[in-house]
């Protein structure tokens, strides 16, 4: 599990895409985003027991 800075100067180059991708949209479409976001980058990962793991490190982030 990677909990470091992995996209270097890339960073603010996409959160200001995932910022753009937001606009317009109202909270529950925003939310519903985000969701499809998670599913989507949860397929590309593929792994279960490393998305569970990821799931449980971000909920103790909170």
């Amino acid at each position: 599990m990677i909990l470091e800075d992995n996209l270097g100067a890339e960073g603010d180059t996409v959160y200001a895409a995932l910022m753009t991708a937001h606009e317009g949209l109202s909270t529950a479409e925003s939310h519903a985003l985000n969701a499809r976001l998670v599913l989507m980058l949860a397929n590309e990962v593929g792994d279960r027991t490393r998305l569970q793991a990821l799931f449980a490190a971000a909920r103790d982030l909170t």
